[in-house]
Formats: structure tokens, sequence, C-alpha cells
């Protein structure tokens, strides 16, 4: 496997930035395309719901399933690619979103975070209900880490519900990430961009659950920490940001993976520092480290402007049909 952004595309900055906003729906020589999604929606064990996004293709005997990041969902740049890539090779595709990211805020005095193993779980179980063949799971950014988090603790039951597994610019030192995304130009752009986002819909839970937390400590949050020491950490068990960010990152338990997993992580990803990332000798024989010098944070555009974003998925999936295959 190889990738090398083009020249037009220097830096990881502008690597992670330019796919998000302005490459186009295409793959190499065919003309832009939007997926058509069917939506599904289930309820979970809790009595809330989650949406699934599905990308219908009759008689498809392959499922890929794909996991999104912070705040993305079924239209996040790299869904739409992904989509591009199953549909021209015959599979069927569905994007499960994480609660309160389908378009309608979740019911539960919860939302979602980067070690949520057990609502993936829950998820893939009953995926598997829906399709028997060939299941392959792709993870991006905190979906990837989250996605690996399960695999770790599922172990050889993983198998049950993915023939392979391949997580993209995942954080899988949390603390590690959590650090570099709140420094200079990353917190000036990424963190005010996931702001802008998250704390509305915090204060939206706290409307629909009145004492959730503290409503003027949220509002002073300026940075991630600060905001998971509020919100996330303690509504989804964790005693504070550091608990959190030690507990929930999938690096520390790479060796108890037992189904086929791809980590594609680019080495100038801005908020994924390359020193942070797993070295060979740390991850077991089930798992494969792609760590190419560019890319940036889920960028990896190609071609000429305005670029087109199905180097990943392309080198993903050849990986699934060669790693996959003997444990679908």
């Amino acid at each position: 496997m190889n990738y090398v952004a083009p020249w037009w595309l220097p830096g990881g900055h502008i690597q992670t930035i330019w796919p998000a906003l302005f490459s186009r729906d295409q793959a190499v020589g065919v003309v832009e395309v939007t997926p058509a999604y069917r939506r599904q929606r289930l309820t979970t064990p809790d009595g809330d719901f989650i949406d699934l996004d599905w990308q219908d293709q009759p008689a498809a005997t392959t499922l890929l399933v794909l996991f999104h990041g912070l705040e993305g969902s079924s239209q996040s740049h790299y869904a739409r690619a992904f989509a591009i890539h199953a549909r021209a090779n015959g599979w069927a595709y569905v994007v499960p979103h994480f609660r309160g990211c389908s378009g309608e805020l979740n019911l539960a005095p919860r939302a979602y975070h980067s070690g949520d193993y057990q609502e993936i779980g829950w998820i893939l179980q009953r995926l598997r209900e829906f399709h028997a063949g060939t299941v392959y799971v792709v993870g991006v950014s905190m979906g990837g880490n989250a996605l690996l988090r399960w695999a770790e603790e599922a172990g050889h039951t993983a198998g049950d519900c993915a023939s392979a597994l391949a997580s993209v610019s995942a954080p899988v030192d949390l603390a590690a990430s959590g650090e570099a995304i709140g420094l200079g130009f990353n917190l000036q752009v990424y963190t005010r961009r996931f702001l802008r986002s998250i704390k509305p819909k915090a204060l939206a839970k706290l409307r629909q659950h009145p004492g959730l937390f503290d409503r003027q400590r949220l509002l002073a949050a300026t940075n991630l920490y600060d905001f998971d020491n509020v919100f996330t950490a303690p509504l989804h068990g964790y005693h504070n940001t550091a608990d959190y960010w030690h507990r929930a990152s999938a690096k520390p338990h790479l060796h108890a993976i037992r189904v086929p997993t791809l980590v594609v992580n680019a080495l100038n990803d801005p908020f994924v520092p390359a020193s942070s990332l797993p070295k060979a000798q740390e991850v077991g024989s089930f798992v494969q480290l792609w760590q190419p010098l560019q890319g940036g944070h889920v960028g990896f555009a190609q071609g000429r402007p305005p670029a087109n974003l199905q180097a990943i998925p392309e080198a993903v999936g050849k990986w699934f049909v060669k790693h996959g295959a003997k444990h679908g």
C-alpha cells in the first residue's frame, strides 16, 4: 500500500481541511454522484434510538459498515467516499449514527464517546441479524478508536460479527491527541469547530434532563479537555477526562484483537501525533499498521483539483478482500 499527497496539497493541515471542504464525491474516471440513503431506526436496550443510513445493493453478499467520527454522519466526506466504493463493488453499505448525530437529539441522558465499544457491539450484533454474509467494518477517527476498543474487548468473538476491520485516523492515544488538538492552530481551528457543534447539543441535552451537569462550567469550556470533564466523562461512567482518555484509548490493548484489522494513520496528522502511534511490536499478529508519511486527518485526497477521496476506500477495500476472505 502506498499513498502520496498531490503536490498542490502540501502539509497536514491543508491535507485535512481541503478534502473536508472541497473534494468531490467521485471515483476516478466516474461522474460525480451522491449516495441515496434509506434510513432505519433501531430502538436501543435503554429505550433510546439509533438511526442507520443504508445504501442498498440487491442480492449483495458483502456488507460494509462505517462508524463515523466526532460529529460526523452519513454525509461526511469520508462516508460518501466509502459509499461510492461500496456501490462500485456491489456491496451493501450502512452508516450507523452515534446518538445525536443523525439530525435528531437522542432521548437518554447520554451521548457518545471514543470508548463506546458496548454501543458498537450492540449495533454490529443487530446488523448481523440483517446480513448473514461477509461484513467489513471501518471506523473513522473517534469511531475508529471505539471500533478498536470493541474488537479488543470482544476478542475471539469479534469474528462472529465481522470478517475484517479497519480504522482510519483513529486517535488511539486519546491523551496525546487531546493535548495536541488543544494547542495553537489546532485549538483555534479544529477545537473551535467541534465545540460549536457539541456545546449546543449538550445544552439541549441539559434542557431534556435538567440538572444533568453544570451549565456554566460547560459554557466556560474552551477545549475538549474541559468539555469532557463536564459532559462526556461523567455522563458515560468515567471519573474525569483523565480517566476517560486513559480507559477509552485503544493503543494499550491492540494486542488483544483477534480479527484481521488494519490501522491507518498518516504521520502528518495534525492532531494524532506520530509519536503517539503504535509500533509493530506493540500489536498482535491480527493487526497491520499502515502509517503513510502524508494524508492529514481523514484526508488522503488524490488527483487534480478539486481532488477525489477514493485512495483510502480503495486501499482499505482491497485489504478487506485479501485479509477478510478466509474469516468471512
